[in-house]
């Protein structure tokens, strides 16, 4: 059982939890999480908490295959405010900044956040690490081959789990040399990655047991569920939903989600089988 420590509040995953994905952006690849803000950002807040999402991961950059990046400046003017809303209607709520800036990072934990989603892995911005221990609070650490504007170019590996494992041993060293306690493992499906590569991912994903931290599973709407299918982002919740089964037989500790509900029913159901 792991428990995470989100700047005093403690967090337990002895059982799976959801995370309920709010984008503050206008091109995310699934279009019914576009745009939230105001009224309607609190209203989605609301309605992920009421429907079992235990932590809320706010983010305004686009990382779909091929987005162009947004600077830290654009970043913190789109969800500084958004986290600050969030967190006074709903102080108890833990909510997690979607960034690979270590600038937007410290605003972002200042206006209430309490964890760190970094799909860069300290990559982009080299300064993270640090602010993140300083901070003392956890860190999501994710693999990506390559960056999100190149990461879809033709991604390789001759051995797909050695090398994402090598991957988080000596990042989770370099997080531990830097003083971050907390870590989050997420494996990256779909951030350099093909749809044979996420399946195999999927198959093997109980293989990263051994790096003993909690393992976030990322899948929610992707390519690999409505282009397998041969449908869209919009029809791909059923999907979604098997393949988070799969997820969570498999050892996923957080599902991260845009459908909250059906997430914690997928939890509740897989629990009774254990």
């Amino acid at each position: 059982m792991f428990t995470l420590n989100c700047r005093g509040k403690l967090l337990s995953l002895q059982r799976p939890l959801v995370m309920g994905i709010l984008n503050i952006t206008g091109d995310s690849f699934y279009t019914a999480s576009r745009h939230r803000t105001g009224e309607g950002l609190l209203q989605t807040a609301a309605a992920m908490l009421d429907a079992g999402a235990a932590i809320l991961d706010i983010g305004g950059q686009s990382t779909r295959p091929g987005a162009g990046m947004l600077s830290a400046e654009e970043e913190a003017a789109a969800v500084i405010p958004a986290i600050s809303s969030i967190h006074r209607a709903f102080p108890e709520a833990v909510l997690s900044v979607d960034t690979f800036y270590a600038s937007v990072a410290a605003k972002a934990v200042a206006a209430g956040a309490s964890i760190v989603n970094d799909i860069s892995a300290g990559a982009i911005d080299p300064g993270m690490f640090a602010v993140v221990a300083e901070l003392k609070i956890p860190y999501v650490l994710m693999h990506m081959q390559g960056r999100p504007d190149t990461m879809q170019h033709h991604p390789v590996y001759s051995d797909l789990i050695l090398e994402i494992l090598d991957f988080f041993i000596e990042k989770m060293a370099a997080l531990r040399a830097a003083g971050v306690t907390d870590i989050i493992i997420d494996p990256g499906f779909g951030f350099g990655k093909t749809h044979p590569h996420n399946f195999a991912l999927l198959k093997e994903l109980h293989r990263f047991s051994v790096l003993d931290c909690p393992l976030l599973l990322g899948l929610s709407r992707k390519g690999t569920i409505y282009r397998t299918l041969g449908i869209t982002a919009e029809q791909a919740l059923n999907g979604t939903t098997v393949l988070n089964t799969i997820g969570l037989m498999n050892g996923a500790g957080i599902l991260r989600v845009h459908d909250v509900k059906e997430a914690a029913e997928a939890v509740l159901l897989t629990e009774q089988c254990r």
